[in-house]
């Protein structure tokens, strides 16, 4: 893509950002990498044997003596379908979609001894194993990651077995869920009209008590931002099937995002009732963080990163716990979080562009241009571009920066034709760096539809932007007052609101909002 290119080698690591040179971290993330494999490689027998005991609503990988993830076997929501050059390629795991129901002894497609499972495919058999263990158990749709590398293995070979099953309702959740994934973790927005496909077609198959295909078409409507048609998916996923904490997990994205934090609240005390494991804590945590509990956030992710299964789901908790570091002010500890990320999954775009932010934000603005670069390179992210025009802007580089904000928009055009919403991108983007009164027609279009804090900060500066002070301010109190919903200690929002009352002369008020946002985060 013109504009979006790793212009530069260097990447931060854990030498803070340094370079990756022979002396870098790169070949310690691999080191690491080559490690994890090996691990799964001498589990894999241990996995087997508790798969034969017939225990599957209970999955233990054990690291020597003691077990190092542990969570609760629920249906698969993984499912899947492609469409390569005309020719429909789909994928079928065994029965009813290899699921694994609460209360069920189903097996897993593809798992150690079940039918399925690869011969012969010499080192990568117990990684491929692995994954379809993982997909079976439910867990993608929720967000608890596997690697790049591990996710296309599990796509191509679900491709590969279900064209002769191509009436297997569960085949086609699986690689829908999949495709939503790889959606997520690459920024390739074509991957989502095809697991809608995938996921429809399942539906067709099986519509009734299918929640398989329903978590997934609740993870495809939260990935593109469409919280009324998540939240339509995610109860009926939840009246499927009750005991299932993936449908739990994700309604609480769908009730997020439309300002519903009663039900949030509701939804996470019914989610950890359901279960307790690393990608229950995960979700836990962002609630903790939105609700001002930093300290408990911050030990949920700790806990959750501790007992992670795979390192790419490892990553992605230390990245969460980076950013809650970042949103308290901590820069070092956040660089550290960060670092963990990029060792554990060298490929987390969302770890090298939180090192950018940290490292613009102190000084180190070459090197936090590289990173945000390298982020992108890794994964195109309409908002990480909208950040690293911002740095540009800042830096006295017109060119480069208007260059950068031309790629937001580009970014912006792929997401709206896949399907994406990234109003709130382009709400910012023409806010302060476009027109601010289209900014306010886009986001008040989007609060009548989602009114969540997000869109009501983005929307309060917009209007202050556009000079509509007076109901900028309305907006403003919106996402900072607590007793209006606004528990989430930003010190974004907590700024935007002190220049909003600046422009209308509420000095006092003002004066008192801007020490809130330093105290906050002094490196806003």
């Amino acid at each position: 893509m013109s504009g979006v290119r790793n212009e530069e080698s260097a990447v931060p690591g854990s030498d803070g950002g340094r370079g990756n040179g022979g002396e870098g971290g790169a070949g310690r993330w691999w080191d690491d990498a080559a490690t994890r494999a090996a691990r799964w490689r001498d589990g894999e027998a241990r996995w087997a044997a508790r798969w034969r005991d017939g225990r599957a609503g209970r999955v233990t990988w054990w690291r020597g003596e003691a077990p190092w993830w542990r969570g609760r076997a629920v249906a698969g929501a993984l499912v899947g379908c492609v469409v390569l050059g005309g020719g429909l390629l789909v994928v079928a795991p065994d029965g009813d979609g290899g699921a694994i129901g609460a209360g069920r002894g189903a097996r897993v497609a593809g798992a150690p001894g079940a039918p399925g499972a690869v011969a012969g495919a010499g080192g990568r058999a117990p990684v491929l194993a692995e994954v379809r263990a993982r997909a079976g158990a439910g867990v993608l749709a929720a967000g608890l990651s596997v690697g790049a590398d591990e996710l296309a293995v599990l796509v191509a070979d679900r491709e590969k077995r279900v064209r002769t099953r191509p009436r297997d309702s569960g085949a086609w959740a699986v690689l829908g869920a999949a495709y939503v994934e790889r959606a997520r973790r690459t920024g390739r927005v074509s991957d989502l009209p095809r697991a809608e496909k995938a996921l429809r077609a399942s539906l067709r198959l099986r519509p009734h008590g299918n929640a398989d295909a329903l978590d997934g078409m609740t993870a495809l409507a939260n990935t593109r931002r469409d919280f009324p048609a998540a939240l339509r998916w995610g109860e009926r996923a939840v009246e499927a099937s009750p005991g299932r904490w993936t449908s739990h997990a994700l309604l609480l994205d769908a009730y997020d995002g439309l300002g519903r934090y009663k039900a949030v609240r509701g939804t996470l005390e019914r989610l950890l009732d359901a279960d307790s494991g690393p990608a229950a804590q995960a979700w836990a945590a962002r609630v903790y963080w939105d609700q001002g509990r930093r300290e408990d956030a911050a030990a949920a992710l700790t806990d959750a990163a501790a007992a992670a299964g795979t390192p790419a789901e490892e990553a992605a908790l230390w990245v969460r716990a980076g950013e809650l570091a970042w949103e308290r002010g901590e820069p070092a500890e956040a660089s550290r979080y960060f670092t963990a990320a990029t060792r554990a999954d060298p490929g987390a775009a969302d770890a090298l562009a939180g090192h950018g932010r940290v490292l613009a934000a102190t000084g180190r603005t070459a090197e936090g241009v590289r990173a945000y670069r390298a982020a992108l390179t890794r994964r195109p992210s309409a908002r990480v571009a909208l950040e690293l025009g911002e740095l540009y802007e800042s830096l006295g580089r017109a060119g480069a920066a208007a260059k950068q904000y031309g790629v937001v928009r580009e970014l912006v055009r792929r997401s709206a034709a896949a399907g994406v919403n990234e109003a709130l991108v382009l709400g910012a983007l023409e806010a302060d760096h476009g027109d601010p009164a289209k900014a306010v027609r886009v986001l008040r279009a989007e609060w009548r539809r989602q009114p969540g804090l997000k869109v009501a900060d983005a929307l309060g500066w917009a209007l202050h932007r556009a000079g509509s002070h007076e109901e900028a301010l309305e907006y403003a109190r919106r996402a900072t007052d607590p007793a209006r919903g606004g528990e989430v200690r930003s010190a974004v929002y907590v700024h935007h609101r002190a220049e909003i009352e600046r422009a209308l002369g509420l000095t006092a008020s003002a004066r008192r909002h801007g020490e809130e946002a330093r105290r906050i985060n002094p490196y806003l």
